[in-house]
């Protein structure tokens, strides 16, 4: 995975609580079997009008807002079932973070497994996130993962909690392949002591 260390972005604030993840990627999309292209359908069913055209009313379709890579949303993002093409949709239309007041616990759980930040504020800071988000032309965020802290130019800044393990995970990039693998030679030990039987061996072959 690609490490998580700061980020600067442009922020575009999606000020709609309990975001679910049919939303973020609706399931008629979710027939693909790479990891990538899910971009082009987050958030359809918003983005584009019956006849497939783009929503003018939208937030991101909004021409002021166009590359923006922090998605800041109202409580509870991420919640429903626990398609992992949500977080692979996000990423791919280019988004690095979700800043939000809460998280589905699943959809929090595969952002790390995908190297994608998700910051929690508190409710109070969320909303003056949104407000200069809305308001501010070209609103710049800083999100810094060592020093778990957001801020802008305007002399707004707060940390965020972040578990040490998930913090760790993301800092360097280690999804659960990569730390597996920082046991090769422990793995390669015990293989090497505790072969298979010569039966298994037979019908694995």
């Amino acid at each position: 995975m690609k490490p998580f260390r700061v980020h600067h972005g442009l922020a575009v604030p999606l000020d709609r609580v309990n975001v679910d993840t049919d939303q973020i990627i609706p399931k008629q999309f979710l027939k693909r079997i790479e990891k990538t292209g899910f971009g082009q359908f987050l958030f359809y069913d918003w983005r584009f009008t019956g006849d497939a055209e783009p929503n003018p009313d939208f937030i991101l379709n909004q021409p002021r807002y166009a590359g923006a890579s922090i998605l800041v949303a109202g409580k509870n993002f991420g919640c429903g079932s626990s398609r992992e093409h949500a977080v692979w949709a996000l990423a791919d239309f280019g988004f690095r973070a979700v800043i939000s007041s809460s998280f589905a616990d699943i959809f929090a759980n595969n952002s790390v497994k995908n190297g994608f930040l998700t910051v929690r504020l508190k409710e109070e800071q969320l909303s003056e996130v949104l407000r200069r988000a809305a308001e501010i032309q070209n609103y710049g965020l800083a999100i810094d993962l060592e020093r778990c802290e957001v801020s802008d130019d305007q002399g707004f800044r707060a940390t965020f909690p972040m578990d040490e393990f998930v913090r760790h995970c993301l800092l360097n990039g280690l999804d659960d392949i990569c730390l597996t693998l920082q046991h090769e030679s422990e793995i390669t030990t015990y293989e090497a002591a505790n072969p298979l039987p010569q039966a298994l061996m037979a019908e694995t072959a």
